[in-house]
């Protein structure tokens, strides 16, 4: 019988990836648009260092999960090859290995080698990957996902600042990048909350500290740097 619980484990890795792409893509790309913006830069200076900024951030968020989900790919087959070996030439063994993991769990020692026994015989390699390893054959990273999707949110979450510096004037751009770029946090801290069973109110505050703390550091270089040039 199938169990229909609502657990939110199950969406570690894609909440993870999408979370952390579009934080990145607003916090980073809000920045970098206040840095130039308080520099006292024309609108084209700061609308073009911002599209660069977005192409960049997504190309960067894309390769970097590529890479990162790769290597944890190659490690997981690496794995299933290993395994799949010492099955086929440590049979003995390896039963004797399901059985300890078995016991090891509270299952007394008759009935771990029963169970170990049992699974060995329906798909032993299924058995250690999940049991031993923690993987399975049908849920392996997957690369090319973990890469469009992470430059996909980083995309959307950049897109949003720039909007506030389309339609901000000379006079509002500041603070229309600001006001966009907070609302911005407090929608995604409670999105990724709630889409991960936590505290929104928690995840507002974090997200949001963090992204004022990042713009108040590229503003203060920003105008810094634009002092000393003009």
């Amino acid at each position: 019988m199938r169990h229909n619980e609502g657990h939110f484990g199950h969406r570690a890795g894609w909440l993870r990836a999408s979370v952390l792409g579009a934080n990145d893509g607003i916090i980073s790309t809000a920045a970098l648009l206040l840095g130039v913006a308080a520099a006292s830069a024309t609108r084209n200076s700061i609308l073009t260092a911002g599209f660069a900024g977005l192409v960049a951030g997504a190309v960067s968020m894309a390769l970097g999960e590529y890479v990162s989900v790769s290597s944890q790919r190659d490690s997981e087959r690496s794995d299933i090859a290993k395994e799949t070996w010492e099955l086929a030439h440590q049979a003995d063994h390896e039963l004797e290995e399901l059985t300890a993991i078995y016991a090891a769990k509270g299952l007394s020692q008759q009935l771990a080698a029963e169970v170990a026994v049992q699974l060995t015989e329906h798909d032993a390699l299924e058995a250690h990957l999940r049991d031993e390893l923690g993987i399975s054959r049908d849920q392996l990273a997957r690369p090319f996902q973990a890469a469009w999707s992470s430059a996909l949110a980083f995309s959307v979450g950049a897109s949003l600042p720039l909007v506030a510096a389309v339609v901000g004037s000379p006079s509002t751009r500041i603070p229309f990048i600001v006001s966009f770029t907070v609302v911005a946090l407090v929608i995604l801290g409670y999105v990724g909350a709630r889409a991960g069973g936590a505290s929104p109110a928690r995840a507002i505050v974090r997200v949001v500290t963090g992204g004022a703390l990042a713009m108040g550091a590229t503003s203060a270089v920003g105008w810094l740097f634009g002092s000393v040039i003009l």
